[in-house]
C-alpha cells in the first residue's frame, strides 16, 4: 500500500516536471576549470528542474542521474556514454540511477553553472572540500533512485552538508498538492539532526512524503 502511493506521488512529479536531457549539438563552453575547488556544489539551472553535482578536482564532476542502464549491464563503458532520454524516463520509472563522473562541460550541457548557491539555502557549516568530494567518490556506481526522495539534490546536500535534503523538491510537492493544510519539509526535519545516514535521512523523507499524500486525499 504505501508502495503504492509513494509510485502515484512520484508519477505525478514526474509528468507535471518531465524536461529530457538538453540537445548538445550547440553546446556552449563551460566556466574555466580553474575557478572551481574540490568539493564546491556545482548547479545548473534547466527548464524545470535544477541540477546539480559535486566538484571532483581535474574537470570531474560526480552527479545523480536517472539511468536504466545500471540496472541491466555491469559494462562500464556502457553505462558511461551520455545519457539519453530514453534512459533518463525509464530510469525514473523503474527507480534506478548511477552516480556518475563526467567532464564539467557534460555536466553543463552549455548552461550557466552556479557556484555553491545552496550554502545560504542550507544555512549549514560545509565540510571540508576533500572530505565532500570522498563522499561523492564513495557513491558513484549503481544507486536507487526516486524523485521525491533520492534525486540529484539529495545527493550533493548529503555529500557537502552531511544532510540529504531537496529544496526544490519540497516546492514542487506544495506545487502539486493544493489545498493541503501544511507542508512537512525535508529542512524541518532533517535539518536539526546530525549523524543520521544517507538511507535513514531517505526513509524520514519518505515518511513525510507519505503524511503529506494522506493530507491531501
Amino acid at each position: 500500500m504505501l508502495d503504492s502511493l509513494t509510485l502515484l506521488l512520484e508519477k505525478v512529479f514526474f509528468l507535471t516536471h518531465l524536461n529530457g536531457v538538453p540537445d548538445t549539438s550547440d553546446r556552449a563552453a563551460a566556466i574555466p576549470d580553474s575557478i572551481y575547488q574540490r568539493g564546491d556544489l556545482l548547479e545548473v539551472p534547466r527548464t524545470l528542474f535544477t541540477h546539480f553535482g559535486i566538484y571532483l578536482g581535474d574537470n570531474r564532476v560526480a552527479h545523480l542521474i536517472p539511468d536504466i542502464l545500471p540496472l541491466v549491464t555491469t559494462d562500464e563503458r556502457s553505462v558511461q556514454v551520455t545519457v539519453t532520454n530514453t534512459r533518463l524516463i525509464l530510469g525514473v520509472l523503474s527507480k534506478s540511477a548511477g552516480v556518475r563522473v563526467d567532464t564539467v562541460e557534460d555536466f553543463a550541457y552549455g548552461a550557466t553553472i552556479l557556484l555553491n548557491s545552496l550554502d545560504t539555502a542550507v544555512q549549514k557549516r560545509p565540510f571540508d572540500g576533500d572530505e565532500i568530494a570522498s563522499r561523492a567518490e564513495k557513491l558513484v556506481g549503481k544507486i536507487p533512485y526516486s524523485l521525491l526522495w533520492n534525486n540529484c539534490e539529495h545527493f550533493v546536500t548529503y555529500c557537502r552538508y552531511g544532510i540529504a535534503i531537496s529544496i526544490q523538491t519540497d516546492k514542487g510537492s506544495l506545487a502539486v498538492s493544493i489545498g493541503a493544510p501544511f507542508l512537512v519539509s525535508d529542512r524541518t526535519l532533517l535539518g536539526s539532526s546530525k549523524g543520521l545516514s544517507y538511507e535513514h535521512s531517505q526513509i524520514t523523507i519518505l515518511g513525510s512524503r507519505l503524511h503529506l499524500f494522506f493530507l491531501t486525499v
